[in-house]
């Protein structure tokens, strides 16, 4: 999404949000087929909370380092901080931070837990994917989502270094202002021109599957009955 780019009708954001992440996959390879193998989350991750609801919004990006302190003095991380929080909270919202963790060893200290969970909540952010680690489960903040590459005791040096940039988390480029789907399957970025025409290609894959599921759940399902459902399923557009 570019910066004059119009954010999405929040219904349409809505509406988004009832479908798991693996449902927009889906509808994307209809929508957007030329995204079928680019644009999602590709490797394991952990998920802090999978009875959450999927989570759709828009990227706020940033890097980080946790190994080594910051080359900054005091006042100038004091000032990086504010800078990062005041990224995070502009429009449009909802925001969802996807973070890359820039050290050899990502994940060495987390960034996240109880405090930054409750001010990004604060601050009208949905939740995080990240490749670092995350910590103090039990505490975060309520409904606040991470998706993270491991759990970790402390924060080390933890540091931000960069934000409003292009990151790769999991398989994932994302840019700033992207638009973001999530749930405990992982992360998929999706075509701000494609977004609208998701509802209806769920609907198109739900029918499709609906003739091959209905047909496989009945006694006597077998080869020749598998073969009339997918045939008639590729009819059905």
């Amino acid at each position: 999404m570019t910066m004059n780019a119009e954010p999405l009708p929040p219904q349409l954001l809505k509406t988004l949000a009832q479908f798991d992440t693996p449902t927009i996959c889906n509808a994307l390879e209809i929508v957007a087929p030329h995204r079928r193998t680019t644009g999602f989350t590709t490797r394991t991750f952990v998920c802090a909370d999978p009875a959450l609801v999927p989570m759709v919004g828009y990227a706020r990006t940033a890097t980080m380092r946790a190994l080594d302190p910051s080359p900054l003095s005091k006042d100038e991380q004091h000032r990086r901080r504010l800078d990062y929080y005041a990224y995070v909270a502009q429009q449009p919202g909802p925001a969802i931070v996807v973070m890359q963790d820039l050290d050899p060893e990502p994940g060495f200290g987390a960034f996240w837990g109880e405090v930054n969970s409750t001010i990004h909540k604060g601050l009208g952010c949905l939740g995080v994917v990240t490749n670092g680690s995350f910590r103090d489960l039990g505490v975060l903040a309520p409904g606040f989502q991470l998706l993270g590459g491991k759990l970790g005791p402390s924060h080390a040096y933890v540091h931000a270094v960069d934000f409003s940039c292009q990151v790769n988390v999991f398989g994932m480029t994302v840019s700033h202002n992207d638009l973001l789907h999530a749930d405990r399957h992982g992360a998929v970025v999706i075509p701000l021109d494609a977004a609208p025409h998701i509802p209806r290609a769920v609907e198109l894959c739900a029918r499709r599957e609906a003739v091959i599921l209905d047909t496989a759940r009945r006694p006597g399902f077998d080869l020749a009955s598998l073969r009339a459902a997918l045939e008639h399923a590729d009819e059905i557009h």
